[in-house]
């Protein structure tokens, strides 16, 4: 890991632990930009032609990558615009369950919409607590992020998994921003029926990409309505028979956003997933030992065995500007500093701000 550090010049400015709000650009990835833009320039629209069938591939690159069929894969500009889609096809009887200060762009989407709505709020027992409220109620829908973006309390896959199997008709929507490119994943395995995310935080793709992907079977939940010429495979097909994902492709993709999320996926399949998995949970547990011994960590964090690299340590604006003066790169969320951490970060700098915090 320390080699890669090399590729991401930022690292040599400063501690960057703010991954949960951007991702890093790397050289490779700014390299293969230049030489796209480049062939773009000299190219013009036989260069685009050329991306316009090269979708597939993308497609089907996302697919390998997380497990899923690549006809199961929809690409949009980001999670919050193919949310919005599906739920335009979503019966708005629909009674759903989801997780109070969940995610904006979310829970926003469910909330300016006639659905009827019911919240857990996050605590050490967020499993056991959905878990009651699914048993209480008649629920068609649970949708949540599998990462907090506000302090990084991370759902368990085995427990998605068995509510799925004992509520088979209960409808998992996951928001995966915060997730994907932080362990090994495979979706078909999974209990999640839809799962979308954007790609700029943790997969290191750059802005103006995301993707879908949805279960066989779970498309018939929906009554997409939303179309456009790239529904279908070329110009006086018929639309109406256009594939559920496609659906959600009504316009124009970037191949610059979308040929960086392929070149990043086949990035961080070259480091290793199993190797990156490794790092986070390194950095994780140390993370969390010593926050926890400052008494920094809420106690839903505290108490939780199962945790994110996302942390929101107690601090006001003071400390948050100390923080920067020493070249700390974090945010103010919530109620405190929220400090994130992906492979790129090493425990020493861990350490580093910990004796900030200390002092």
């Amino acid at each position: 890991m320390q080699n890669l550090r090399k590729k991401f010049p930022v690292l040599q400015q400063c501690i960057y632990a703010n991954t949960a709000a951007t991702g890093l650009l790397y050289e490779d990835l700014m390299e293969w930009r230049q030489e796209h833009d480049l062939d773009y320039l000299i190219g013009g629209s036989h260069m685009k032609q050329k991306w316009y069938g090269k979708m597939n591939e993308v497609r089907s690159t996302v697919g390998q990558f997380f497990g899923c069929k690549a006809s199961n894969v929809a690409l949009v500009p980001n999670f919050t615009l193919g949310l919005n889609l599906l739920l335009e096809g979503l019966p708005t009887d629909c009674r759903v369950l989801l997780v109070h200060n969940d995610y904006p762009s979310l829970n926003w989407p469910f909330e300016t919409r006639k659905f009827e709505k019911d919240y857990v709020t996050i605590e050490a027992n967020l499993e056991a607590q959905i878990h009651a409220k699914l048993s209480g109620g008649n629920f068609d829908v649970l949708a949540l992020s599998l990462v907090q973006w506000i302090n990084g309390i991370k759902i368990d896959l085995a427990f998605l998994k068995k509510i799925k199997q004992e509520f088979p008709k209960l409808l998992i929507i996951a928001d995966a921003t915060q997730f994907c490119g932080t362990q090994e994943f495979n979706f078909e395995q999974s209990g999640i029926d839809v799962l979308g995310a954007s790609a700029y935080k943790w997969l290191l793709a750059g802005y103006g990409n995301g993707f879908f992907l949805v279960k066989e079977g779970a498309e018939k939940r929906f009554n997409l309505n939303a179309v456009g010429n790239w529904s279908v495979d070329r110009m006086g097909e018929d639309y109406q028979n256009s594939p559920f994902c496609k659906r959600l492709e009504p316009g124009h993709l970037s191949s610059m956003s979308f040929g960086s999320l392929q070149f990043s996926l086949n990035f961080l399949e070259s480091v290793g997933m199993e190797n990156i998995q490794n790092q986070l949970k390194l950095l994780s547990q140390k993370a969390k030992q010593e926050f926890t011994s400052l008494g920094l960590l809420e106690d839903c964090v505290a108490k939780r065995d199962i945790h994110s690299t996302i942390f929101n340590v107690r601090g006001d604006q003071a400390l948050f500007e100390k923080l920067s003066q020493q070249d700390v790169v974090c945010v103010l969320r919530g109620n405190g500093i929220r400090l994130s951490f992906h492979f790129y970060n090493t425990e020493n700098e861990i350490d580093a701000i910990v004796d900030i915090l200390k002092s």
